[in-house]
């Protein structure tokens, strides 16, 4: 058994411990690619080849052209990239239109003043950084259609099909987002089903990936036009991401300035970072067999989990049913509130989340438990993910701990 002071962590899914290889190529690059890498000379050029390998290594591993790959401070922005791009004022798509560069064409579109034009579709369970922009977008004039998920928490792709028939009456539908894997529940959404409906009906799908690339094969976000990556979900540097498009893809920046990325992404990139995405990024193309292989542990978890709250006299019940990421538990425990537990774990050294990292600090319930399930289920939700460095015994002593949190809290007095 561990010893009690030991942290185990239970939170991949938040992010992910960088790996040795990593953290050794972005030391060996500090090193050597301290200049800034737009600069021409000697020392520019070779901070700028941890760029491009980077670049190359995003590309291989999501299976799009190098030349099409922006890097990003994270999946943040590149989310945020994936869905400003479609949309612009009259006088930016005139422009875009007939720019002779995707920089211009961006500047054009990008960040006009006026009213924005055509619909969006998007699904209630994305993550905060989809979802919020398209409320940004909604109060600049987009006509935002949102698809409501199962109680199972996969969004139906005649629930698509039907939102984007909906959206065309009142606007053309330019693009539809849906992620690949969602962050909370860890269910796999049908992407390959969906693409084929939105390119039957002239629009283009966006996939977050984030939590996708590295932990299922890539037929995950098959057919995608535009694509999704942070390098700290596979055991990279925060801090850095990457959007890869389809060819004839014309993105409009999010923030204007320099040349760096095609303008599309302006600022001094960061070759360090660049140097630990690139091995990150090489190494994903064989985790999903490594990922895969946790399935037994997980489905271990659970079963560990449920017993525990048995015991106590709740069994919790999971969040999500059909196809699922190997690596996530979500759980809700009736009786218990979700942030109250995974702050108790804190104290005992387990490292767990209610909700999207992103959102910890908030007290609402998670949105996306909410509209999958209503606020009482999602009030009680703690998400469990495991990832290639968790062992049996980490389970063990984890079910151990929650089962003393519990004893611990059932015995409090009402109120406290």
């Amino acid at each position: 058994m561990r010893p009690a002071s030991s942290v185990i962590y239970l939170d991949w899914n938040a992010t992910t411990p960088p790996h040795p290889e990593v953290l050794a190529a972005m030391q060996a690059a500090a090193e050597v690619a301290w200049a800034n890498p737009a600069s021409v000379h000697g020392p520019g050029r070779r901070a700028r080849a941890f760029i491009e390998q980077a670049r190359e290594a995003v590309a291989r591993l999501t299976g799009f052209d190098a030349r099409d790959v922006t890097l990003t401070s994270g999946g943040t922005e590149a989310n945020n990239l994936a869905l400003l791009h479609a949309f612009g004022d009259e006088a930016g798509a005139a422009g875009a239109a007939g720019a002779a560069g995707a920089t211009d064409a961006g500047a054009a579109g990008g960040l006009a003043a006026g009213r924005l034009h055509g619909a969006l579709v998007v699904s209630r369970i994305e993550h905060p950084s989809v979802t919020r922009a398209a409320e940004g977008l909604a109060g600049r004039g987009v006509h935002v259609a949102w698809v409501d998920p199962a109680p199972s928490g996969r969004v139906a792709p005649e629930a698509i099909a039907a939102a984007i028939d909906r959206a065309a009456a009142v606007a053309p539908v330019r693009l539809v987002s849906l992620q690949a894997v969602n962050h909370e529940t860890g269910i796999v959404q049908p992407v390959a089903e969906a693409a084929a409906i939105v390119h039957a009906r002239g629009a283009r799908l966006h996939v977050d990936a984030v939590q996708a690339v590295g932990r299922l094969p890539p037929e995950a976000w098959a057919g995608a036009d535009l694509v999704s990556v942070a390098a700290h979900k596979i055991r990279g540097p925060k801090g850095i991401g990457a959007l890869a498009v389809r060819p004839g893809v014309r993105l409009r920046p999010v923030l204007l300035g320099g040349a760096q990325e095609r303008g599309l992404r302006p600022g001094t990139q960061d070759p360090v970072a660049a140097a630990g995405f690139a091995v990150a990024a090489r190494r994903a193309l064989g985790a999903p067999a490594r990922y895969a292989a946790l399935a037994p542990l997980r489905d271990r978890l659970e079963a560990e989990l449920t017993q525990v709250g048995r015991a106590a006299g709740a069994s919790p019940v999971r969040n999500g049913e059909g196809a699922r990421a190997p690596h996530v538990v979500n759980l809700s425990w009736p009786g218990w509130r979700g942030d109250e537990l995974c702050a108790a774990l804190d104290l005992e050294g387990v490292a767990v989340s209610s909700g999207a990292a992103c959102s910890a600090g908030t007290a609402e319930p998670s949105p996306v438990l909410t509209a999958m399930l209503g606020p009482d289920r999602a009030a009680s939700a703690v998400r469990f993910s495991i990832g290639e460095d968790t062992t049996d015994a980490d389970v063990v002593e984890a079910a151990f701990r929650v089962a003393r949190v519990l004893s611990r809290l059932r015995s409090l007095p009402a109120g406290s």
